[in-house]
């Protein structure tokens, strides 16, 4: 089974991560690149409700609900206590696709972008996080770094730039920061086929 690649998404709460994945996703699925996504949330999220029948299943001790239709089918499992997966073990319940896009789990994504907008007041996280290896920020303000920056307007840039740096999960997932691996290139805007040739060749 090939492994996707991968690239994640940090920033602070309001920075605009989860609007700048939808506005990507569009963008990178007319190359004709699959996308799936996985996002980090609190531990106190739920995504059923109480008078829904997979509810009372869950409610009653199931340890997976299964839920489906004629559209979609949606699997809810209980850790009960359990530890929760670790992103390896969460990108093999996946289907297989050419990318996935990961908001979150800063501590175990080893290719990141930093989402970051001058007005929250918030400190740069990248300095302190090597596996940073640009910026999307909004152009408000000059923001001087040591990393590429893009504009977080500039949602084709930013595509460009994804499918550059983006590498197989078994690659990312055994490296540290310290042996983070060189930028390939500076993204190159219009230049769409060039980058699905390369990230789709990287799966087959």
């Amino acid at each position: 089974m090939r492994t996707p690649n991968i690239i994640g998404f940090v920033g602070w709460s309001g920075s605009g991560k989860t609007t700048l994945i939808t506005r990507l996703i569009p963008v990178l699925t007319a190359r004709g690149i699959s996308v799936s996504t996985i996002k980090h949330a609190h531990h106190g999220f739920d995504i059923d409700k109480p008078g829904k029948d997979s509810y009372a299943h869950r409610s009653a001790g199931a340890t997976e609900v299964l839920v489906t239709s004629g559209n979609r089918w949606a699997l809810i499992h209980e850790l009960r206590g359990h530890p929760e997966p670790d992103l390896g073990e969460l990108l093999a319940k996946l289907a297989p696709v050419d990318l996935v896009l990961i908001e979150g789990f800063k501590r175990t994504t080893s290719i990141k972008i930093e989402v970051y907008r001058p007005s929250l007041g918030k400190p740069l996280i990248y300095p302190a996080d090597r596996s940073v290896v640009a910026v999307a920020v909004d152009m408000s303000a000059p923001l001087p770094t040591t990393i590429p920056t893009l504009a977080l307007d500039d949602v084709e840039a930013i595509a460009d730039f994804v499918v550059l740096q983006a590498m197989p999960a078994e690659q990312q997932l055994s490296l540290s920061s310290e042996r983070m691996p060189q930028l390939r290139t500076r993204p190159r805007v219009g230049d769409g086929s060039a980058t699905r040739t390369r990230l789709r060749g990287m799966q087959r």
